[in-house]
């Protein structure tokens, strides 16, 4: 008789199954069929899924996988290993959390607003947490600030915190109650030193900034569920370098820009890029200052296929 379960790790050929009736955790392997299903990723499962999965015989603790249940949604990433694929990160998702650094290491705009962009492409609502406030000087948060009004102005939610002093470690943890949260951010940034601050019983690995590269060494390879309270849980996600642009047409890419979708059946033609065509409301926006220059920016960007990857 199968049995429902929630994936809560995934290393590639095995799953942490962990059962919805008792908590128990199975390993798990897929029923041969479901590598052969034709979908364009390089695994049909993620972590978040609802799987329904049968014990075997052996008497060990291990199951086997024979039903993946619809998802609420997902979010995916280009495959590193073959082309024209996609991987699969997480699934049922309620939010997706973005930690970044204005220093040490520097997140940059283009960066942010690609992580956006791909969130709004899976309609899963973005938060941007400011992370490592002991080092931001003056100047830098009054940069800061205006970030921060920006994206707010949005309709995205944004929090500042320091595991140093504590500051905001209550607001971040209450962002999460009761949810579901993708937890993404270059390596470096404080993802796994947030999380322990909040819930030091997960013990999450940490890696210190290289000082030569200005850069974290990467500490997570491959996404993994943890639990921080009852209904409360995050993916600890690995590097997303790749997401979420892979299928999305240039065409497309403006309706993801909430100031610019607001604006689209304005432009005096209706395939307009809002590159350098006439009549377009989306650049009168940008010269009047109602759409933000750094976001303009970045749409050209991605548009014309620069790395905003940074």
């Amino acid at each position: 008789m199968s049995r429902k379960g929630l994936v809560t790790r995934s290393t590639g050929s095995w799953y942490d199954v962990r059962d919805a009736d008792n908590g128990h955790i199975w390993q798990c392997r897929l029923k041969g069929k479901f590598k052969t299903m034709g979908l364009k990723v390089t695994n049909p499962i993620a972590v978040g899924d609802f799987v329904g999965y049968e014990i075997e015989d052996s008497g060990e603790n291990f199951g086997i996988i024979d039903t993946i249940f619809p998802r609420n949604n997902y979010v995916i990433r280009s495959s590193v290993h073959k082309t024209g694929h996609g991987h699969l990160i997480a699934a049922n998702v309620d939010q997706a959390i973005l930690i970044a650094t204005l220093v040490f290491p520097r997140t940059s705009l283009g960066f942010i607003d690609r992580f956006l962009v791909a969130i709004e492409s899976f309609r899963i609502p973005g938060v941007l947490v400011f992370n490592k406030q002991d080092l931001i000087h003056e100047e830098m948060k009054a940069f800061q600030d205006e970030l921060i009004g920006l994206y707010e102005s949005l309709g995205y939610t944004c929090l500042t915190t320091t595991a140093v002093t504590g500051a905001g470690l209550q607001e971040f943890h209450d962002l999460m109650k009761g949810k579901t949260s993708l937890l993404s951010g270059h390596s470096g940034v404080g993802k796994s030193t947030l999380v322990n601050a909040i819930a030091p019983g997960l013990e999450l690995k940490t890696q210190e900034v290289s000082t030569f590269a200005n850069k974290g060494v990467h500490t997570t390879t491959f996404a993994e569920m943890f639990e921080l309270g009852e209904g409360t849980f995050i993916i600890d996600s690995p590097g997303i370098k790749e997401l979420g642009l892979a299928d999305m047409k240039p065409d497309e890419i403006s309706h993801y820009f909430p100031e610019m979708r607001a604006l689209l059946n304005q432009c005096r033609f209706n395939n307009c890029q809002h590159i350098n065509e006439p009549g377009c409301s989306v650049k009168e926006a940008v010269a009047e200052g109602a759409i933000a220059f750094s976001r303009y920016e970045s749409y050209l960007s991605m548009v014309g296929g620069g790395d905003n990857r940074k």
